[in-house]
């Protein structure tokens, strides 16, 4: 059976806006200026270049409907899980919200729209970094860097396992009153490995190894006393585990994307948890429906960051003396 691209717009210039029948598929207002009646919307498009939030301010609102509309036919189970699980994650605790993530990964991962990419992805060699992740402890402070400069800290199973043990360290020991996370060399992190998508053939223990050892609920749990030191490419989990931050500094140079629901499957490292957190649903699913890339200045207009700062400043803390390895064994994303 085909089914119509899950797909509704409205023009809220024009139209009275309605919520039935909406569970199923992704819905985005269109406006000249922002609105009060724009309630139940996943995406919020304005005309007007100073938007509040929710909306998202563009040139032409309708031309970027459109775009989003092909992106929603290319990828409909990504697509309407994604706005699925930002609905509901809004009426969830935080712990419960990185489950429901989860869940509808793995799920995504047994789709046709992800198989589909994985048969057109070109075949990657894995690169794995011996100590992928290091420690560093001056007084009350602790820099946690991640080091695979080579693929631009793309993280792969070592580098999640290694970055939980070390913050365990951060959870466990109470006179830690300061954490820096840093990213070693070009980048503070390029996204999943991709040497490692699809790797995994079985999605359902999948899903309990990525709930089990879950960097996003460790930073949960210290993520007020975390500084995350951006620059260079943010790209997936790059940007995902960096919100949970409870301060988020970029350099100029720092560029934020979303793009898993271009491979057919939406974040899987929190972003759908810590995102949220600072810049809401609606701008958070139009950050992953259109895999657009966000500036450094554009992410702090938004609230995804909190303040730029120069490279120097994060260059000089990103060299850690110390390594820390994983003790446990890699598991596969």
């Amino acid at each position: 059976m085909t089914l119509d691209a899950p797909f509704h717009l409205v023009d809220l210039d024009r139209e009275v806006p309605y919520r039935t029948g909406s569970a199923d598929r992704v819905r985005v207002g269109v406006a000249e200026r922002p609105t009060a009646s724009a309630e139940g919307f996943d995406v919020l498009l304005t005309g007007a270049s100073d938007a509040p939030r929710p909306w998202v301010g563009c040139k032409d609102p309708h031309a970027v409907a459109h775009r989003l509309a092909g992106i929603v036919a290319e990828q409909p189970a990504a697509c309407v899980a994604l706005v699925q699980v930002l609905r509901m994650g809004a009426r969830l605790p935080a712990a419960d919200r990185l489950v429901l993530e989860s869940l509808a990964y793995s799920t995504l991962q047994s789709g046709a729209g992800f198989r589909a990419w994985l048969a057109s992805a070109r075949p990657r060699v894995p690169r794995p970094a011996a100590e992928p992740v290091r420690l560093r402890r001056d007084g009350d402070r602790l820099a946690i860097t991640l080091d695979r400069p080579r693929v631009r800290n793309a993280f792969d199973a070592r580098t999640r396992d290694a970055l939980c043990e070390a913050l365990h360290v951060a959870v466990a020991d109470p006179s830690i009153a300061h954490v820096d996370l840093y990213g070693n060399g070009p980048a503070f992190g390029s996204g999943g490995d991709l040497a490692e998508f699809g790797t995994s053939r079985d999605p359902a223990r999948a899903h309990l190894l990525r709930v089990h050892r879950s960097p996003a609920a460790l930073l949960q749990a210290c993520g007020s006393r975390v500084t995350a030191h951006l620059h260079g490419a943010c790209v997936g989990a790059g940007i995902e585990l960096a919100a949970f931050a409870g301060r988020v500094l970029a350099a100029p140079d720092t560029v934020i994307q979303l793009p898993e629901i271009g491979m057919g499957l939406i974040p899987g490292a929190g972003g759908t948890v810590s995102v949220p957190v600072r810049i809401g649903r609606e701008r958070t699913a139009y950050l992953a429906l259109s895999g657009v890339a966000l500036t450094a200045g554009e992410a702090l207009g938004w609230g995804l960051v909190d303040e730029i700062e120069e490279i120097d400043e994060i260059s000089e803390g990103a060299a850690p003396d110390a390594p820390f390895p994983s003790t446990a064994a890699p598991t596969r994303r």
